[in-house]
């Protein structure tokens, strides 16, 4: 699997309404996303009202979660989609890298 990307998607139309869903949903997918080393997870949250591209915004910022991924990318095309890039190259995170 050397060279390969490995991206995963959440998709979040089917549960939209249910708020700890959504919060398992996000927490499970980063956890799956930091287990097989992923670079980056999609995350459609849907256009709508756009109530819940705010709620994940707001779980992506918490400061333990915050500190899992690397930075987070809002499609310019579709702003109904998310990406959350991680970096495993660093397994102590982000101490002692000198910032």
């Amino acid at each position: 699997m050397a060279g390969e990307t490995v991206k995963i998607k959440l998709d979040l139309h089917d549960i939209f309404n249910k708020g700890q869903e959504i919060d398992r949903a996000l927490r499970g997918v980063i956890d799956e996303a930091i287990a097989k080393k992923a670079a980056m997870v999609e995350i459609i949250p849907g256009k709508g009202s756009g109530a819940l591209k705010k709620k994940v915004l707001r779980f992506l910022d918490q400061r333990e979660i915050k500190q899992l991924y690397h930075r987070v990318e809002k499609d310019g095309d579709n702003w109904g989609r998310l990406f959350v890039h991680f970096r495993h190259d660093a397994p102590t995170g982000r101490r002692g890298r000198g910032r």
